[in-house]
């Protein structure tokens, strides 16, 4: 049977709308509409940067404009509908989930007790008892609170101080679990204590809901870009799952077509085609988007379907940057149409706009002008800022 095609200008309509894009941004963006929108997702990735606001606030902002980061706290840290661990990075997830990290927290705990012994030494071991006695006792720590010596010598890394690695160790082995944060400082408390008792399902239940949750919400993947979703499943694993998928029809073949008209053969559940040919295109408002946001993070997927490269070099003589290191995405529909450098000056309450460079063959026109004025009030509004400010040759020419 020949295989469905997806055309691009569909495949980049689904994406979005898998994404909590494909529709006008509203919603109460606080409490069950949140954690609503964070389990349609599947999770955010935290991150400190906050040249205007931390991109895990720009995430949520950017489908909820009524979003604000206090929201998110509240979710974290009062009513327990989210934790933090590792995806591809550090992020929150539905406690929903947290059945589902068992298998995380064990792969986690057998590969850093193998690798951290060669950076920290035989220190980060003889803590770990000591850690985990001391959090048991008198409840809540930061790493500030155990420190006890610096480390010995610099490694070129984090220089964490044997208590901090046994903390993160425990941490990320599940048996800890981190409770709050102040000034993005971490708390860490028993996992019991924090998130309660969790089932722990077995290893096949667990790599069916990762690659059926990770498909779900992509819309269409290769088995590597399944593997990579959650970052918690092997490569093999993913492969393996999706034989057997393939073969009970849970998925099934489709030929993906990228921007530059390549094909590329992907895995979707059946009557994917149908789905997005349903879908009502995305709005034409323009929408900031961070750098992390979960529709961007895998830049060879954002290049393939966009044909948006986020990070260009040039190589005369030396390798230079095109682009600033931190600039944010611009979403209107379904096509990204350029990026803009710029930042908080808290100082003045400004957005100050530093550069914005249009994608190939897009134009900064008296209509995409205006909407991204109103984009950008919008922001500023969010970051607690009073006005925008445009610097000196702050549109570069199209491409």
């Amino acid at each position: 049977m020949a295989r469905q095609v997806l055309d691009n200008s569909l495949a980049r309509r689904l994406f979005l709308h898998r994404h909590a894009l494909g529709h006008t941004p509203a919603g109460t963006g606080r409490g069950a509409d949140l954690l609503e929108l964070i389990q349609r997702l599947g999770f955010v990735q935290i991150d400190s940067v906050n040249t205007l606001a931390r991109a895990h606030d720009m995430i949520l902002f950017a489908r909820r404009p009524a979003y604000r980061p206090r929201n998110l706290q509240r979710l974290i840290e009062k009513d327990r509908g989210l934790f933090e661990h590792w995806t591809h990075d550090a992020s929150v997830i539905p406690v929903a989930y947290l059945p589902y990290w068992h298998l995380r927290f064990a792969r986690d705990a057998a590969r850093l007790r193998a690798r951290w012994p060669k950076w920290q030494g035989g220190k980060f071991l003889q803590e770990i008892q000591q850690v985990r006695d001391h959090v048991a006792a008198h409840g809540e720590v930061s790493s500030a609170e155990l420190k006890a010596e610096d480390a010995a010598k610099s490694t070129g890394w984090w220089d964490w101080h044997p208590s901090k690695a046994a903390l993160e160790y425990l941490w990320r082995s599940g048996e800890l679990a981190i409770s709050r944060r102040q000034s993005f400082r971490k708390f860490y408390d028993l996992s019991s204590r924090v998130l309660g008792e969790h089932p722990t399902p077995g290893e096949a239940d667990t790599l069916n809901w990762l690659m059926g949750g990770a498909i779900d919400r992509l819309g269409f993947a290769t088995s590597g870009e399944l593997a990579a979703f959650w970052d918690i499943a092997s490569p093999q694993e993913a492969k393996t799952w999706c034989a057997q998928a393939l073969a009970s029809g849970e998925i099934e073949e489709i030929e993906l077509v990228g921007h530059d008209g390549a094909i590329r053969r992907s895995y979707a559940r059946p009557g994917v085609l149908q789905e997005a040919e349903a879908l009502l295109p995305p709005p034409s408002r323009l929408r900031v988007l961070s750098p992390f946001d979960p529709a961007l993070r895998d830049r060879k997927r954002a290049e393939r379907l966009f044909g948006f490269h986020y990070r260009i070099e040039i190589f005369v003589p030396e390798p230079k940057r095109v682009y600033g290191y931190y600039v944010f995405p611009l979403l209107e529909g379904e096509r990204l149409v350029g990026r803009i450098d710029m930042k908080a000056e808290r100082t003045s309450g400004t957005l100050q706009v530093t550069r914005l460079w249009p994608e190939r063959g897009v134009s900064f026109g008296k209509r995409r002008r205006q909407r991204l004025e109103a984009e950008l009030e919008r922001v500023a509004r969010f970051a607690d800022l009073d006005r925008v400010h445009f610097g000196p040759d702050w549109l570069a020419e199209p491409k």
